[in-house]
């Protein structure tokens, strides 16, 4: 078998429609455009669903279905090395601390601490949650996480 043998399979291939020459083709006069109106017209082009002016079905049914993404909290990472640089030795750290900090915005108002970086601080973590990495880091140099 070689490219000079292959062919399509039945029905794979059609022949272009051709309009508008003559009524011994059955495609002649209106071209399958039927008569009059603006579909007949050239250049028309109509959005996708439109319905000649009436409420589209798309707009008359009711939205249906639930999409988490509208109400899932965005979650902002913090990391202990951008911790280690804003906040002092021995300072308790709270969602509130975080956000006076300049880490939190009202876009992401869930935070949560990572361990990338190095800490050598120690902290008072309380009602921040974080990875068990962070946690690991944050008591090896004697901090506490509640």
């Amino acid at each position: 078998m070689d490219l000079s043998n292959l062919t399509n399979t039945p029905g794979a291939r059609h022949r272009r429609k051709r309009v508008g020459r003559g009524c011994g083709s059955g495609m002649g006069k209106t071209s399958t455009r039927g008569h009059k109106g603006q579909a007949a017209r050239k250049g028309h082009k109509q959005k996708l669903g439109f319905e000649g002016g009436q409420m589209p079905l798309v707009r008359r049914l009711p939205k249906r279905g639930f999409n988490n993404a509208r109400f899932n909290a965005k979650t902002l990472a913090v990391n202990l090395g951008d911790l280690e640089k804003k906040f002092e030795t021995g300072a308790e750290i709270t969602v509130e601390s975080l956000a006076k900090a300049g880490f939190s915005d009202n876009k992401r108002p869930v935070v949560k601490i990572l361990a990338k970086g190095e800490l050598t601080k120690k902290f008072a973590v309380k009602g921040v949650p974080c990875s068990a990495s962070a946690k690991a880091k944050i008591e090896q140099v004697g901090g506490s996480v509640a």
